[in-house]
């Protein structure tokens, strides 16, 4: 177990557009510690957002984050010789980070096209309330309210 908190490392918001999420989602979105290419492609991809909504592209990014952040989420719970599905809440950072995650799955498994169009498209269709990233939310609590019974066990 370990002797204090782990502190949590800060991160320089991105240059172009100043924005802490930005940066959060540039750093998710890296493979292979390749972060100029993730951010050239992030960019791209807001270019398109741009082009297609008429919209600032971080306002739309930031609501398709909100609009696909889980509130609940049910956790694995072993009691006696059973487990149960516990439904919990989703804590502020981590529900980012299932936002992000659910986003940069959907748009990687979209066919057709290439990965600026599909993120631009995916992250359209987050801000809409629409999309594989939605469903998942949704999912997610549907689950959680499906097993609202075993609430009483959480720890």
């Amino acid at each position: 177990m370990r002797r204090r908190p782990a502190t949590p490392r800060q991160i320089e918001p991105d240059f172009l557009y100043s924005n802490l999420l930005v940066a959060k989602f540039i750093n998710y979105i890296m493979i292979q510690g390749k972060k100029p290419t993730s951010r050239n492609l992030i960019y791209k991809a807001f270019k398109l957002i741009e082009e297609q909504t008429k919209q600032n592209p971080v306002e739309v990014f930031e609501l398709a984050i909100k609009n696909t952040s889980p509130t609940l989420e049910v956790k694995s719970r072993r009691v006696g010789g059973a487990t149960y599905q516990v439904p919990r809440e989703v804590r502020g950072e981590r529900r980012i980070a299932l936002s992000f995650r659910w986003i940069i799955k959907a748009a990687r498994s979209r066919k057709g096209r290439n990965m600026v169009e599909n993120l631009a498209a995916e992250i359209i269709d987050a801000s809409k309330n629409v999309g594989p990233a939605i469903k998942k939310k949704e999912d997610t609590h549907r689950m959680a309210e499906a097993n609202r019974a075993f609430a009483h066990f959480a720890w």
